[in-house]
């Protein structure tokens, strides 16, 4: 796959957009956090609190990156920030307005996948400044990918299995784990795993082991 920006273009946009928004970004991220935790420990699952995040979430990586920046690089930012819009409005008219989302933290066999994704996509910033020995040129919380590793664990947490909610992650999932590659962002590989687990997950109808689930649906793949 041939990009249509240079490495350095892509990471010198990432600079300009963490000059500018690392504020905002650093706002969500604590947002982020305490809306997670308040999941774990609540009796009373923040279900319209989680559905709002995810949506302002969709919503800011839509116009703050793709729109604001990314266009910048690559025309078919337009596109990407159209379908974020979508997936925004989904979560804002399901999760929260019409309240039909009920996100629970308690033990599943989805459980310990879905809060491994949660607490990857959180550190996110952490494992791109390491690796990239920077904190302005990396990818940042806020930004497509992590927002689709986090949407993905969350997801694994809800009921009813939404499928139309599912279908923008595992969008992105297969877009941002090709670009992780060529741009060299190895944060970038749980974008993979985010979208096999989710794909068996909303296909799947009951709560059996999640490794029977991807061992099947590897088998069909192969047919």
């Amino acid at each position: 796959m041939q990009l249509p920006f240079t490495h350095e273009a892509f990471f010198d946009l990432l600079a300009d957009y963490n000059s500018a928004l690392w504020p905002a970004a650093a706002a969500m991220w604590l947002a982020s956090v305490l809306v997670c935790a308040r999941l774990v420990l609540s009796r009373h699952p923040p279900n319209r609190w989680v559905s709002g995040l995810l949506a302002v979430h969709w919503g800011w990586a839509a116009v703050a990156y793709h729109i604001a920046f990314f266009t910048r690089i690559n025309p078919a930012a337009w596109l990407f920030a159209a379908i974020f819009l979508v997936q925004s409005a989904l979560f804002l008219w399901l999760g929260v307005i019409r309240d039909q989302l009920s996100f629970t933290p308690r033990r599943t066999t989805w459980w310990p996948i879905a809060w491994t994704l949660v607490a990857y996509a959180l550190i996110y910033p952490a494992i791109n400044a390491v690796q990239h020995d920077s904190l302005l040129r990396i990818p940042t919380f806020g930004l497509p990918c992590p927002t689709t590793i986090l949407t993905g664990g969350l997801l694994l947490l809800a009921s009813p299995r939404s499928r139309a909610l599912a279908v923008v992650p595992l969008i992105w999932s297969v877009i941002g784990g090709s670009a992780a590659v060529l741009l060299g962002v190895s944060a970038d590989y749980a974008l993979p795993v985010t979208g096999v687990a989710l794909a068996v997950f909303v296909l799947r109808k009951s709560d059996r082991s999640p490794s029977v689930g991807v061992l099947q649906l590897v088998r069909s793949a192969g047919r």
